[in-house]
């Protein structure tokens, strides 16, 4: 096999990182700083767009994790993607109950101090959403942002 096939191969293969973190604001500190060393060892070089925007997302999605969907004693579960062009981020929580607003009841108060997360995510991500999460209590936040998009 050339060097030239071996890369071609590796670029269509799916790069996957998963780890749980404490649901507390240093967990999800810990989650933005593991997801950037990551995307940087995927060849996302720490000081580009493509890895301060998935961090940010992340940063918004784990944050979202800690401060909504926080269950004493669970822990939040992030999943990285990268596949091809598309990096595909995934935010674990064990709060059933408490899911992201529709879009027309997402506008926060302008003089609000937070509520401005999912709205972030929106305009950095192609695509985001959620569903229940499927072996437990809980639920899956989204996101999937195309690289050099």
């Amino acid at each position: 096999m050339t060097k030239q096939s071996t890369q071609r191969k590796e670029s269509q293969t799916a790069r996957e990182f998963a780890m749980r973190f404490s649901s507390t604001p240093r967990g999800a500190r810990l989650a933005r700083r593991l997801t950037a060393h990551r995307l940087n060892a995927w060849d996302l070089p720490y000081d580009s767009a493509a890895n301060d925007t998935a961090v940010a997302i992340v940063a918004e999605l784990a944050a979202n994790a800690v401060r909504h969907g926080r269950v004493l004693g669970r822990d939040f579960h992030v999943l990285l993607r990268l596949t091809g062009d598309t990096v595909r981020i995934e935010v674990t929580d064990t709060r059933a109950e408490r899911v992201p607003a529709a879009p027309e009841d997402r506008v926060p108060d302008p003089l609000a101090e937070s509520g401005r997360g999912l709205l972030i995510v929106e305009c950095l991500a192609g695509a985001w959403g959620w569903h229940p999460r499927q072996d437990a209590p809980g639920k899956t936040v989204w996101a999937e942002y195309a690289l050099g998009g």
